[in-house]
């Protein structure tokens, strides 16, 4: 399957169905239909039978989907059973904070390696038993410890060189915090994340929400 025929907010919503059905199965029910999940995530549930048709088949009519089976199908396809070893380049208020961060090794997203240019910062010991390493040893390090995926926390003027100095240690996936699109060969896959454009798109559907409001009374 090539995942990149998938839409991207598809992918997403996966996750959101990943957690929820967590819950649920902690919960102990047993069963789930496209009606529940979209109603807890308050979405269509033609949504949900649309997305999770891109996999497969999933579930029974009138039955719906087995939630155990349903978490493990999906874990599979989101690649959750694997462990992936993880590094994060830029350690300022950002990249410290994803280094605390419990959620990612939780999640199968072990992190190995955190790197700076600062020599200020290098050698500061850090969670896990990892320190603080000099992006100078980026590339040796990366494949010296089976890194396939780089974070990038750093100022949007550097993100581009760095995103070049993983691809040279043979990284496979890239998350980018940096407020810049990159430009990367094509077998190298790119999740670009500006918390800025969640903020402006939250005040917009405020503002628009609000308005509207207004014209209905």
């Amino acid at each position: 399957m090539d995942s990149r025929r998938i839409p991207k907010p598809t992918i997403k919503r996966l996750a959101v169905y990943h957690r929820c059905l967590e819950n649920l199965v902690i919960s102990g029910v047993p069963n789930v239909s496209s009606k529940d999940l979209a109603e807890r995530l308050g979405i269509k549930a033609s949504q949900v039978r649309k997305d999770l048709s891109y996999f497969g088949e999933f579930g029974k009519r009138g039955v719906g989907y087995g939630t155990e089976l349903l978490l493990d199908s999906i874990s599979e396809i989101l690649g959750i059973r694997k462990k992936w070893n993880t590094c994060i380049v830029g350690m300022g208020n950002l990249g410290m904070a994803l280094a605390n961060y419990p959620g990612l090794s939780s999640s199968g997203f072990i992190t190995r390696a955190l790197f700076d240019n600062n020599p200020n910062k290098i050698g500061i010991p850090m969670p896990n038993d990892l320190v603080i390493e000099s992006t100078s040893l980026l590339k040796d390090i990366v494949r010296e410890r089976n890194i396939e995926i780089g974070v990038i926390t750093v100022p949007a003027n550097a993100a581009q060189s760095t995103a070049e100095l993983l691809i040279e240690a043979r990284i496979k996936g890239i998350v980018n915090f940096a407020p810049v699109r990159l430009s990367l060969p094509p077998e190298v896959r790119n999740e670009e994340i500006d918390i800025s454009v969640s903020f402006r798109s939250l005040a917009f559907n405020m503002t628009f929400g609000s308005s509207k409001r207004g014209r209905i009374r």
